[in-house]
């Protein structure tokens, strides 16, 4: 059930960041409100998800993957740049969830 709280709470945090680009710097309502809702979720998920992996883990996916995939909808949705520079720095950011993943494997 851990893992299920993890992928949706960074799926909320996502949405959230997203909202936020959306809100047009707190001028629209509807993607403004959306900010707080989203990221409520995202925290009482990621909460949640704390009773089944270390701390150091979580935090590390939940940021790690939410960072990649916001870069994604960036990238996909918003039509930013996808730089060499980038995607080594999003590679190295997935390299250290994986290497926190196996330093607190038991």
């Amino acid at each position: 059930m851990g893992w299920l709280y993890l992928v949706a709470a960074i799926l909320a945090e996502v949405a959230g960041t997203t909202s936020m680009k959306l809100s047009e710097g707190f001028t629209r309502l509807g993607p403004s409100v959306a900010i707080f809702l989203l990221y409520g979720v995202a925290f009482v998920l990621l909460t949640l998800a704390l009773k089944s992996f270390d701390v150091s883990v979580a935090y590390a996916v939940w940021a790690g993957l939410g960072v990649a995939l916001i870069s994604l909808v960036g990238v996909l949705y918003f039509q930013e740049p996808l730089t060499a520079l980038k995607v080594g720095s999003l590679l190295l950011i997935v390299a250290g969830v994986v290497g926190l993943n196996l330093g607190g494997a038991h």
